[in-house]
């Protein structure tokens, strides 16, 4: 609204969505902008292109932000901005407006993608230049005939395909977490059930027996689950701009993918496959929450990625009850638990005793001459 009364802009409303909208809402979003001065509304449709740039990778490297957060909000704001850009230069704008403030991730992950995609269009940023806060901004509404609520604004929702993020309330002080009034899908069954989950080459493919593309796959288990409050817990990490930062998410698909994923990779890829997995999907995580997607070192970690699930194929079951899963057991044609060789604690097959005697003995090797020369340090 100030963007066309006080500044005289043509504005062209434009709106990503990567999975958190309903035909209502995006309808809701339309009539907004059109009564807020806006001379056009679209919705750009990224949801596939989300998928395939990115929740994919993060399958495919287990990716939890400090173990905990599966980067819901930080790696869809990329595919946003990306989005925008293509829309702004498609329609000839001299300018991208945006509502971050100063304080947070958003602002660099909006910014930098601008600068790199559409360099020569001005970033406008009134929240941030101007200080604004939530009420001021709703006061500016109310007094231009928009009617806002306030007290509806305690939280703040992003809600995309792979999770929701939940900003301000309690979240804001360390010593409390969010009320149960505070999540989107409350906890409403009791009781237990058995989910099955289909991998090919390490992306879903099926849910309880049933085939879908990645993307219903994830939308039917979200469904599925929907009741049992899982995948919600609090974030906290260090931001892009220095400053430590706490977000409450609900985020019950992506857990559970993740989790029936990890389950059946420690089926099926080796030892070190798993480490050196473990530590690219580190750095993608980080790297795509830091606002790094475009340095070209991410396609060589997800050239990696993708070669590592040449053997993730397989269904995994699990049981799911009232804010809780666990993975119960896997049926896949690339079992290395099954081996011919042996079975852990059961039974050789491969090796005879005295060439396991002959293998501790050289393993304990180094040992012994270390403790030859030190006696004093040992246990």
């Amino acid at each position: 609204m100030y963007l066309a009364r006080e500044m005289g802009c043509e504005v062209y409303a434009a709106c990503a969505d990567t999975g958190g909208f309903s035909a209502a809402q995006k309808e809701a979003n339309r009539s907004n902008a059109l009564k807020l001065g806006a001379v056009s509304y679209v919705t750009l449709d990224v949801k596939e292109e989300y998928y395939l740039r990115s929740i994919r990778y993060m399958v495919f490297g287990n990716v939890l932000r400090n173990g905990t957060y599966p980067v819901s909000v930080s790696s869809e704001r990329l595919f946003q901005a990306a989005a925008i850009a293509r829309y702004a230069k498609q329609i000839g704008a001299d300018a991208i407006a945006h509502g971050s403030t100063g304080a947070g991730n958003d602002q660099v992950r909006f910014d930098m993608t601008f600068g790199v995609l559409c360099p020569e269009m001005e970033i406008i940023t009134l929240t941030r230049d101007r200080k604004l806060s939530r009420k001021e901004e709703v006061d500016y509404l109310n007094a231009g005939g928009f009617p806002a609520d306030f007290s509806r604004l305690k939280y703040s929702y992003n809600v995309g395909l792979w999770g929701t993020s939940i900003c301000g309330g309690e979240i804001l002080d360390s010593r409390q977490g969010l009320p149960e009034e505070a999540y989107l899908k409350p906890l409403t069954k009791s009781g237990s059930e058995t989910i099955t989950l289909r991998f090919e080459k390490g992306e879903l493919c099926g849910v309880n027996g049933q085939s879908y593309s990645p993307v219903e796959a994830i939308q039917t288990l979200e469904k599925a689950v929907e009741g049992y409050a899982i995948g919600r817990d609090n974030h906290v990490g260090d931001t892009i701009i220095g400053i430590k930062g706490r977000v409450g998410f609900e985020a019950a698909a992506p857990m559970l993918i993740l989790a029936a994923h990890k389950y059946l990779e420690k089926f099926t890829l080796s030892k070190w496959q798993q480490y050196w997995k473990e530590q690219l999907g580190n750095w993608y995580g980080m790297f795509l929450h830091e606002s790094q997607y475009m340095e070209p070192v991410m396609r060589d970690i997800e050239a990696y990625l993708e070669s590592s699930q040449r053997h993730v194929s397989g269904t995994v079951t699990l049981t799911v009850g009232p804010k809780w899963v666990e993975c119960t057991g896997v049926d896949t044609p690339n079992d290395l638990v099954n081996s011919p060789i042996g079975a852990y604690g059961e039974s050789q097959d491969g090796w005879t005793a005295d060439d396991a005697k002959g293998f501790i003995k050289l393993l304990e090797t180094p040992l012994r001459v270390y403790y030859g020369r030190h006696p004093d340090e040992a246990i």
